[in-house]
């Protein structure tokens, strides 16, 4: 028994010596071993579900505004309005996939614009592009950016309704699109861009959106000139209840619009979500009553203009303020709008038929500026503190944007429309104008009298 023990001790010595033989020369071996490369980026599934609804409610979010504007304007250019949206949607939606998207988001140029090296969605599948969006596929980063390519000149609309004719608009938001729209977007979101490089923070379109169209707008209120009428013989929107509709359908598309910008359903998603309301409320609420104050009565158009003036001053912040910084940014785009809208307009005598530069210009300039204000890095640590949480350069910064964004989008605008006029005219004639867009562009009406 003795003997078989030793035996035992004996084997199972030399059995844990092999062991540890074995595990030297494989800890050897694989400590000479090339480091292992990489793992590819894996699509998520929750990020690319959150994206593609994402898409769809900035999608919803420019017959929205066709309804908006289409509300406000006299009943004889309701369908001018709708028609001229709805074209916006399909012509810019083919300019984004033949070399839209490659100008604004392909390989940089000298930090100005990204090259055709993606046109016709060339290297665009469905993989995710870890520079963009690491979890969802390429292309659906691609269509997400394409509503805000659509929508963007959309905006403009409401500086010229009721007095552009409809080919010379296609000609330009198609020319538009191309020289204005996306070098923007490349400075801003592009990898390279030098406003991007500069730290400048534009979480959802603040500059890239609400400025660029607003300074066009405004270079388009200043070209056409005022319609006829205007001021003393202008009739009133002619359906507020349809621009209630599009102001509700602005409102919920917005939740993609800032939301799904955070490329992922994620906390931050959440938290861009929950200030966009806050926001959107906090706007609505000042403009109803400052113009209680002022007309002695709060006005349903006052509301939802407020409302979207809101969402437009959060559009930049979203992904870097907390909720009372929203409601700050709410009040500022209840009242600094306001203010351009009701007197600064008046005071100028432009026509800009529905807002659009006192609305999306200013409030755009606001909600930019505000993002150096109120941003934190307690909510998005890959963002930046604003002068509030100590930082004063990045207000700086966000002030430097917005002045590059401001001149080139008015002085481009500008040229835009004067080579434009000149080879097609950009505007209506007195007849047209005077029976109304529906008809002399389109052959239709909006309502048929039945008597």
């Amino acid at each position: 028994m003795r003997n078989l023990t030793r035996q035992l001790a004996k084997s199972s010595g030399w059995f844990l010596t092999a062991i540890l033989v074995v595990a030297v020369i494989c800890g050897v071996a694989s400590a000479d071993e090339p480091a292992a490369a990489p793992a590819k980026a894996v699509i998520d599934t929750g990020d690319t579900s959150w994206l593609l609804i994402s898409t769809a409610l900035v999608m919803l979010m420019t017959p929205g505004l066709a309804f908006f504007y289409g509300g406000l304007v006299r009943r004889k250019n309701m369908l001018s309005v709708l028609m001229q949206c709805l074209m916006i949607l399909c012509l810019i939606s083919l300019q984004w996939v033949l070399f839209g998207y490659s100008l604004s988001f392909g390989p940089d140029h000298r930090s100005l614009i990204g090259g055709l090296d993606w046109s016709f969605l060339k290297n665009v599948g469905l993989e995710p592009n870890p520079a963009y969006a690491p979890t969802v596929p390429h292309q659906m980063f691609m269509m997400f950016q394409m509503m805000f390519a659509v929508i963007t000149p959309a905006l403009i609309i409401g500086a010229f309704a009721e007095r552009m004719r409809f080919s010379a608009l296609c000609i330009f938001m198609l020319l538009w699109a191309t020289v204005v729209y996306d070098p923007v977007a490349h400075w801003v979101w592009g990898v390279g861009g030098f406003i991007r490089n500069w730290g400048a923070l534009d979480f959802a379109g603040g500059t890239v959106v609400h400025i660029n169209a607003g300074m066009t707008a405004l270079a388009c209120a200043l070209m056409l000139g005022r319609r006829q009428g205007y001021p003393n013989g202008m009739s009133p929107p002619h359906n507020l209840p349809f621009a209630v509709l599009g102001a509700a359908l602005l409102w919920f598309g917005w939740f993609g619009f800032n939301a799904g910008s955070a490329l992922g359903a994620s906390s931050l998603a959440c938290s861009a979500f929950t200030v966009t309301h806050i926001a959107a409320a906090a706007a609505g609420l000042s403009w109803a009553i400052l113009d209680w104050l002022k007309h002695k009565k709060p006005t349903t158009l006052g509301l939802i203009t407020g409302a979207v003036a809101g969402l437009v001053a959060i559009t930049p912040a979203s992904g870097y303020v907390n909720p009372m910084g929203a409601i700050w940014i709410g009040i500022g785009a209840g009242v600094i709008p306001w203010f351009a809208v009701t007197y600064f307009k008046n005071l100028l005598g432009y026509d800009d038929s529905l807002d659009a530069f006192g609305v999306h210009g200013v409030g755009g300039m606001w909600g930019a500026i505000a993002t150096g204000i109120f941003a934190t890095k307690a909510v998005n640590p890959a963002g930046a503190d604003g002068l509030l949480y100590g930082n004063p350069t990045q207000f700086l910064i966000q002030v430097k944007a917005v002045i590059i964004t401001v001149v080139f989008s008015f002085v481009a605008g500008i040229v835009l429309l004067k080579a434009v006029d000149i080879v097609m005219k950009l505007r209506v004639s007195e007849h047209e104008e005077r029976v109304g867009l529906d008809l002399t562009q389109h052959r239709e009406a909006a309502y048929t009298l039945i008597d």
